[in-house]
């Protein structure tokens, strides 16, 4: 029976209610007993949140499995690597750990600066939290840095997810450091997340960096084949990782609802901000790129057009060496729903390269675009000479590779003396050159209707000392046909392949027990491998395992380390490790896997299927 003495109240919050904490007051009084009115205070704050579950709400979204995706979903994939080495990372974003949602909001609402009345505007939100993650106009969760010092701090490469990253800011309020790119998508995914906008980080393979706002991506070549840093402003990424949010446009209309950009690498500035975004990826596809906000950049990250110029000195005109209308914007990646696949999702952003609607929409955003910079010169016409700049590729990490240029005259009569150049740079993942590694110049007659071919072979020895963290490498190969006007450039990113960790459980693994695991990874250096370290993370491990080999790894040797994990919550899991020594740096993979509930019979035979790190 129920108490006589007891109300039960249901409270509802509005669809646009303000998001934040609430302190609940309630008031009631009985139409019938002119004195018998009873207030009650909840002891305990509640948390408004935004919720996809619900129609009226600018975030829903109608497909449950996308909601349990992009709301739900405490890990995830993010791609790195270069469009011919694509390279899936796990990532944690662990928004349902203990502080990750009262940071989130202060950072929304005190890092942010965003007032109460526009917490409830999930437009305004994600371009506060894309001010807020990073760290240069206002202290925000993470501090970048792209250079080879990382000390003080973490090197972006050795992070496995969010909660360390934030669990740091949450103490000390101070940026923590230090993030690149796909650091600042996976932290902003947890705070999207754990405010309630649905969010996936999203990778662009050959991502244009256009500081002009010219739309193309101009680089300036000297006779050495020498991308000329000096001169050139703008940049191409091996890849940059931003995020999508997804959420209704009123402001802009229906036609530009759904995934929406938002980037918190902090690159330019929006509005004296470093920020970026939201932007309609609908109105990106179709070059309006005046739609608010910051359309103009995210077109030309995936649709800019690439030119190369010949620089003859400051009195001369530029000529135009190349133009290439399919080199920016490629695979672009995030997580599949419910699994650990690769959804590409480049058609979303803009139409098959080089197509009359792809053209159109580069013409749209031409006309819209206020910059004055010349686009093209004119290059000479000459047809007897046809260059194929090749890479051979797949290559492992402590291999030699070779580059190679194949020369064909087509001419029927005439021979042709042409002089080739071809150079190997590091570069890091923005596309900027950070040492030489090899050079070569060859003259060579092609004699009319021949092939030749020219070959450079770097071995392990000539490029081990100039490596960077992600082991890239910028090609470059410049052609110079004698008694003509004609020259030939291109160049592509490279990355050679690193080595798999590899997880192996014991048995089942059931929800509340101990499991036995062992990581191990293959040296394919041919070198020792000296202080190695694994880290790992995974359900139930509250903080970074660090597992040290005992000694040092030999070449070819397998090295392996045990340890135990308890999770606690059954359902799909993952374990996610890295590994680290003197001579090899930024190597991870990952196991998916099973966790059983306690009271559910098991299985006898068989390990868990094992899921790497390489594609």
């Amino acid at each position: 029976m129920p108490d006589a003495k007891a109300v039960r109240v249901l409270v509802t919050p509005a669809a646009d209610c303000i998001v934040g904490q609430w302190k609940v007051d309630i008031d009631t009084k009985k139409q019938a007993d002119e004195g018998g009115a009873v207030s009650f205070t909840l002891p305990d704050p509640i948390i408004i949140l935004f919720n996809a579950w619900c129609k009226d709400d600018t975030v829903y979204i109608a497909d449950e499995h996308a909601r349990n995706e992009y709301v739900l979903n405490d890990t995830g994939i993010i791609w790195r690597g270069s469009y011919n080495r694509l390279r899936p990372s796990v990532w944690h974003y662990a928004q349902f750990e203990a502080d990750m949602l009262e940071c989130s909001l202060h950072l929304v609402a005190v890092v942010g600066k965003m007032g109460p009345a526009s917490r409830g505007d999930p437009i305004r939100t994600a371009r506060a939290i894309s001010a807020a993650v990073n760290s240069p106009d206002d202290n925000g969760a993470v501090m970048g840095n792209w250079s080879d010092d990382h000390g003080g701090g973490t090197a972006p490469t050795k992070w496995l997810g969010s909660s360390q990253i934030l669990k740091k800011y949450w103490k000390d309020k101070k940026p923590v450091k230090y993030g690149q790119c796909w650091v600042f998508a996976g932290v902003l995914t947890t705070i999207a997340r754990a405010v309630g906008i649905p969010c996936r980080p999203v990778t662009n393979y050959s991502s244009a960096h256009d500081t002009q706002s010219s739309l193309t991506v101009d680089y300036f070549v000297n006779e050495k084949a020498e991308i000329m840093e000096e001169m050139n402003s703008d940049s191409i990424w091996n890849f940059h990782v931003w995020n999508e949010v997804w959420m209704q446009r009123p402001d802009l209309g229906t036609e530009y609802d759904g995934w929406q950009v938002v980037d918190a690498t902090p690159q330019e500035q929006s509005e004296d901000v470093y920020r970026c975004g939201p932007a309609s990826v609908a109105a990106v596809k179709k070059g309006e790129v005046r739609k608010p906000f910051d359309g103009a950049f995210v077109f030309a990250e995936v649709n800019a057009d690439k030119v190369f110029w010949r620089y003859n000195g400051p009195t001369q005109p530029l000529k135009l060496l190349r133009k290439d209308m399919k080199g920016i914007g490629r695979f672009i990646s995030t997580k599949a729903i419910g699994s650990t696949f690769r959804d590409d999702i480049t058609e979303f952003y803009k139409y098959p390269e080089e197509s009359k609607e792809e053209r159109a929409a580069m013409l749209t955003a031409l006309k819209q675009s206020a910059s004055m910079f010349s686009r093209y010169y004119l290059n000479e016409d000459f047809n007897d000479m046809h260059f194929d700049f090749e890479l051979r590729d797949d290559i492992k990490i402590g291999e030699p590779y070779s580059v190679v240029v194949v020369m064909k005259n087509r001419s029927r009569t005439q021979n042709h003396t042409v002089t080739v150049t071809l150079r190997v740079d590091t570069v890091n993942y923005t596309g900027r050159i950070k040492e030489g590694v090899k050079k070569e110049t060859t003259e060579r007659l092609v004699k009319a209707g021949t092939v030749e071919e020219i070959r450079m072979d770097v071995s392990y020895d000539e490029y081990a000392s100039s490596l960077v963290d992600q082991a890239s490498f910028n090609i470059a190969c410049m052609a110079a046909v004698k008694d003509t006007h004609y020259e030939y450039f291109a160049q592509d990113d490279f990355r050679v392949r690193k080595p798999d960790i590899k997880f192996k459980i014991e048995g089942d693994v059931v929800e509340g027990k101990e499991c036995k695991a062992t990581v191990s990874l293959t040296n394919p250096m041919p070198i020792p491998l000296k202080k190695g370290v694994f880290s790992v993370e995974g359900p139930g491990i509250t903080k970074t395992l660090k597992l040290r080999l005992p000694g040092d790894l030999a070449p070819q040797a397998v090295g392996s380390v045990g340890f135990t994990f308890t999770p606690i919550f059954a359902g799909k899991k993952t374990l996610s490790g890295k590994f680290s020594s003197d001579e090899l740096d930024d190597v991870d993979g990952y196991l998916e896997f099973m966790v059983k509930e306690v009271n559910v019979p098991t299985a006898t035979n068989g390990d868990a299927p094992l899921a790497t790190s390489e594609m």
